[in-house]
């Protein structure tokens, strides 16, 4: 039988910090087995969006980027935040031209995704974008950006052998690979 209801009462909450892109909220909870006990709950103010952007000749393009949090370089895929409110989709076509300078005439949604339901609700929107013409990139001041232009193949490599480990990317390479061998 499955559980569907939600087992968690909240008995009480408190916000414990705020700003312009995450709320984190302690909550007074009584767990699923009846023990009294906390639970923090991080809300990104932003949707996640990631764009797999394909050639015609089926490479791939990549951004790099130090990244502060985990204090190493990174591969990954285009990604951005899409403001509550905002077509993510339009957020997509946004990030594609600032970190890479392309533009995409195609757009397919290929999955939506839970980043970590543990601690956070932030919600990914991840699309693959082809049919692609290049223009200037347009990086916001916080982005010291690479991009590189790879066969799928590598890049696949890259996720599998764990050069790559940026969830979104993860995911959407493995998502798009899975695509390919079904066609």
């Amino acid at each position: 039988m499955e559980q569907e209801q939600n087992p968690w009462q909240i008995t009480g909450e408190k916000n414990v910090y705020d700003n312009k892109w995450i709320n984190v909220t302690e909550y007074d909870v009584i767990n699923p087995s009846g023990g009294k006990g906390i639970y923090g709950k991080v809300h990104f103010k932003n949707l996640a969006v990631a764009v797999v952007p394909v050639d015609a000749e089926g490479n791939v393009y990549l951004v790099g980027q130090y990244r502060f949090t985990i204090d190493e370089y990174s591969w990954e895929i285009p990604e951005g935040g899409c403001p509550e409110g905002s077509d993510p989709l339009d957020t997509a076509k946004r990030e594609l031209l600032e970190e890479t300078g392309l533009i995409a005439g195609e757009w397919t949604e290929i999955m939506q995704m839970h980043l970590s339901n543990s601690v956070t609700d932030e919600l990914a929107y991840i699309y693959l974008a082809k049919q692609l013409l290049q223009a200037n990139a347009e990086p916001e001041e916080t982005e010291q950006l690479q991009v590189k232009k790879l066969p799928f193949n590598t890049v696949y490599e890259m996720v599998m052998d764990g050069r790559i480990k940026d969830a979104l990317t993860v995911a959407a390479v493995l998502k798009v690979k899975l695509m390919l061998d079904k066609n």
